[in-house]
């Protein structure tokens, strides 16, 4: 099961666990990563930190257990190249599904990978590339063992930039988004809060949602609730893309919304 929610701490993690870390101090950034990834380490994980600068193995070398991951192969660092940014995000997720796949066959449970992100958004154009990348990723860790913690440096993006990139992360440590939107094994989980308000960010966090099979299928049992607006957004995505929007929830509130809307087309499961 892969962990939801708003947090403070970087451990105690699954393997493929997916959080959005806006930071404000690139010495708390360095501190969090060097957590999450010792975490990795006790998983079986290879360790792999991703970052700007120069020397970056220093910035792991205090932490006792990563030093010795550093000496003995088991954790490595990755300079983050301006060629980097320019891969589509089919590209950069198959270069991590190649170094998953080759953790694995290393003996490692798979891979774990912290990395200060912010230089990948170059520009407003290049915005609609990160949030695909961070949805593709995201599907890709549903079914494998690789867990990331994408980190973004406030002082360098724009509020609704980083409200954005927290809404497509299962776990993120700022209330800046009112839900979470992201992958499942055959569609997407919502979680928190969807009112008239979201209506614009819940549109661009379904973007790059593709129906499968004909169907969009979304799990709203994590969310707290959902409003007329919020419903119809969600049905008319699915429609636009020629699908059927199944909705699985334990709440008999969102069947009767269905109902008094009118959606004949909307199929509603436990």
């Amino acid at each position: 099961m892969r962990t939801s929610g708003v947090t403070d701490v970087v451990v105690g993690m699954h393997p493929n666990d997916h959080l959005c870390w806006p930071f404000d101090d690139f010495a708390e950034f360095r501190a969090r990563a060097a957590e999450f990834l010792a975490d990795g380490l006790e998983l079986g994980q290879r360790a792999c930190y991703v970052a700007r600068g120069d020397d970056l193995a220093t910035h792991l070398a205090t932490e006792p257990v990563l030093a010795e991951a550093l000496r003995d192969g088991r954790a490595e660092v990755v300079r983050l190249e301006p060629r980097s940014a320019t891969a589509t995000p089919e590209e950069q997720v198959k270069v991590y599904a190649a170094a998953t796949r080759a953790a694995l066959r290393d003996g490692f449970t798979g891979l774990r990978v912290a990395a200060d992100a912010t230089a990948l958004v170059r520009s407003p154009d290049s915005l609609d590339a990160i949030y695909r990348y961070e949805h593709l990723i995201d599907r890709y860790m549903t079914a494998q063992p690789f867990s990331a913690m994408c980190a973004y440096h406030r002082a360098e993006l724009p509020e609704p930039t980083i409200a954005r990139l927290n809404s497509l992360h299962p776990v993120n440590n700022a209330r800046c988004a009112p839900f979470r939107l992201h992958a499942t094994e055959d569609g997407i989980a919502l979680h928190g809060e969807i009112d008239s308000v979201s209506l614009d960010l819940l549109s661009l966090a379904l973007d790059n949602a593709t129906p499968e099979r004909g169907a969009l299928r979304v799990d709203a049992t994590g969310l707290r609730f959902i409003d007329h607006h919020g419903l119809l957004t969600l049905h008319g995505y699915a429609r636009t893309n020629a699908a059927t929007l199944v909705l699985r929830s334990q709440r008999s509130s969102l069947t009767r919304l269905v109902s008094l809307l009118g959606l004949n087309d909307v199929k509603c499961v436990r």
